[in-house]
């Protein structure tokens, strides 16, 4: 296994910032489509926030990438129930690709003050 060139999350003061994390589990591409992805890479994120005692509610900031604009309303849909009543700020961009040809990325900051 090659080694990473980066680190799936960072400690900077009070400050958690989580990289780009997509819909894999068991080293495959979680099933669903897109909704089934984003629920699987929240998770991952979630997985990653609680391995430093966080949460998703310590989120304040995502980004969502998607291979499809056009799976937007897909993606609002499937972000409201992986996170619920709370509402980080976000942004959504389109990309031409992510890594294992995923539908879906998404990073955060948490704030941990």
């Amino acid at each position: 296994m090659t080694e990473r060139p980066y680190r799936p999350l960072v400690k900077a003061g009070d400050w958690l910032v989580c990289s780009g994390q997509i819909g894999m589990v068991d080293g495959k591409l979680a099933d669903g489509g897109l909704r089934g992805q984003l629920a699987q890479a929240v998770a991952n994120l979630s997985a990653l926030l609680e391995a430093e005692g966080a949460s998703l509610e310590d989120v304040v900031k995502t980004t969502v990438f998607l291979t499809h604009m056009s799976d937007y309303d897909v993606m609002n849909a499937a972000y409201l129930e992986a996170f619920g009543d709370h509402r980080p700020a976000r942004s959504a961009v389109a990309v031409a690709g992510l890594p294992f040809s995923a539908m879906v990325e998404i990073e955060a900051w948490a704030y941990r003050g």
